[in-house]
């Protein structure tokens, strides 16, 4: 074959190969995106950030079922702990490693926004809290009489959380105080490291009575186990509760879309669920 003849057949076929190859990279992309498109969600996971929540005990049931939707919707995976919002706040000075913080006193969240330790303009009011005076199913009590049956001399313990750090027990001594009670009963008190810890002291019978959140008392568990009477909103301060996100926070993305979820119609169903009064 002449010399021009070869360089010619080497050229087709370089053009030819090309083609062919470009073709089956034209191929594996088309394959990869329909892979990608058939998993549903695949790239937001894939970008899925963990964020550590610090959050008040009278939320326990609420914003778990919270936490669940929102990991379901979005991918982020979210660390959560519960306890009294007092000790939370003093864990939040010395640098404790949350991203976000639900209080049950908005005092704690505003006092931190005060120090420069918040991102600004993130607090948020998310709810108002309701105490209620509890007992078990059972029980000869008939808590629909209000607070002066713990007058009675047959309750040896009433459970209520730790006023030092806990805001519903602040609310409890309050009530107490509103009803004229409180120097009668004090003797009788057994305190809770938290809300949660409190009603825990009254479902166990290791206490006879006590006054815990409506958040907790209309949990499926203790609503079932028990029966309760709502101590008016007036005889105590209002349980103003919000929450901030920590200005050394890494996931300060992840923490505003909780935060808006909380806000929107599904977050509120569970919040109202739960006996929250909701911001307007």
């Amino acid at each position: 074959m002449p010399g021009n003849n070869r360089h010619k057949m080497r050229g087709v076929l370089k053009v030819s190969l090309v083609k062919h190859m470009n073709t089956m990279v034209g191929a594996c992309a088309i394959l990869l995106v329909t892979l990608i498109a058939a998993v549903g969600g695949a790239p937001s996971h894939a970008l899925a950030e963990e964020f550590a929540v610090a959050a008040a005990s009278d939320l326990n049931f609420a914003i778990k079922e919270l936490v669940v939707e929102y990991e379901k919707q979005t991918g982020h995976r979210v660390k959560l702990s519960l306890g009294s919002s007092g000790n939370f706040y003093s864990q939040l000075q010395n640098g404790a490693p949350f991203d976000l913080y639900f209080s049950a006193d908005i005092g704690y969240p505003k006092k931190l926004e005060e120090a420069g330790l918040t991102v600004p303009g993130s607090l948020y009011r998310y709810a108002v809290g309701r105490v209620v005076l509890w007992s078990p199913k059972g029980s000869s009590l008939d808590v629909s009489k209000g607070l002066a049956i713990l007058r009675e001399p047959t309750i040896r313990k009433i459970a209520i959380a730790n006023p030092k750090h806990a805001p519903y027990g602040r609310a409890a001594v309050s009530a107490m105080e509103h009803f004229q009670i409180y120097d009668q009963v004090k003797e009788r008190l057994v305190l809770g490291e938290n809300i949660s810890q409190a009603a825990q002291y009254i479902e166990s019978g290791a206490c006879d009575v006590g006054i815990i959140a409506l958040s907790l008392a209309l949990a499926p568990a203790m609503k079932s186990a028990g029966t309760y009477w709502q101590i008016p909103a007036e005889a105590h301060p209002a349980l103003e509760q919000g929450a901030v996100i920590l200005k050394h926070s890494k996931n300060q993305n992840a923490a505003r879309q909780f935060l808006s979820f909380m806000q929107g119609p599904q977050g509120r169903e569970i919040m109202t669920r739960y006996g929250f009064t909701l911001p307007g």
